[in-house]
């Protein structure tokens, strides 16, 4: 298959999103003195990461909205210290956000892979991400340099796995399907919503995680590096 445009997560595809939100964390855990309401540190973090996840989760599928998710996922960190209202945690996510935009942390093999790929190929982020920090993520990594466009799920009106935010893609990027490809670590968002809207994937699977569902990806690599020998 001859391809031409490329789409690519950007949240745990190219820029290292747990290493970079865990120093984020550490940092409000410190700040904020969490000591006095955790045990340590590591039980901070698992109180909070899988909760988070699952908010994300529910977002994607459009069963809550976005001020839902920024307000309970720290809400839910600031109950153990006896705080409960919204307003606190919407402050301590607009904090923990802007924190995230100064990190720079990338996946292995990022910066390479995209110079090896940037002479043959337009290029574009497609994410669920907000719009407020995915743009101050992207250029403080030194990585908006590579990409065409931009696009964001709250742009599209749907976020990843939904098939619109792909037709919205191809269409604002004036990209035919068959000639498009999309990249990403998340089997659900990024190679079942590909799928679905008809559109090859490469999965970025370095856990070596089974899929989720019974469907082969078009490819799967567990490096950024294996995607050369695909491109």
């Amino acid at each position: 298959m001859t391809y031409k445009r490329l789409f690519f997560d950007f949240d745990d595809t190219l820029w290292d999103t747990r290493t970079n939100n865990r120093e984020c964390l550490e940092e409000l855990y410190t700040d904020y003195r969490f000591d006095r309401y955790y045990a340590s540190f590591e039980a901070f973090f698992n109180h909070y990461m899988p909760h988070n996840l699952e908010l994300w989760r529910q977002y994607r599928n459009h069963e809550i909205d976005r001020r839902t998710l920024i307000t309970e996922r720290f809400r839910h960190v600031l109950i153990p210290a006896g705080i409960t209202d919204a307003e606190s945690a919407v402050k301590l996510n607009r904090i923990f956000l802007e924190l995230t935009t100064t990190k720079t942390v990338l996946m292995p093999g990022v910066v390479d892979l995209l110079e090896y790929l940037r002479p043959s190929y337009r290029m574009y982020i497609l994410s669920n991400g907000f719009r407020e920090v995915q743009f101050k993520k992207l250029n403080n990594s030194g990585l908006a340099f590579y990409f065409d466009r931009v696009i964001l799920s709250e742009d599209a009106c749907a976020q990843k796995p939904r098939k619109e935010i792909f037709d919205f893609a191809l269409k604002n990027t004036n990209s035919r399907r068959i000639e498009s490809l999309m990249i990403g670590d998340s089997w659900e968002a990024d190679i079942a919503g590909a799928r679905l809207a008809g559109i090859d994937q490469i999965w970025f699977n370095p856990g070596n995680l089974p899929p989720a569902e019974d469907f082969t990806p078009t490819y799967t690599v567990g490096s950024l590096s294996g995607i050369k020998a695909i491109l």
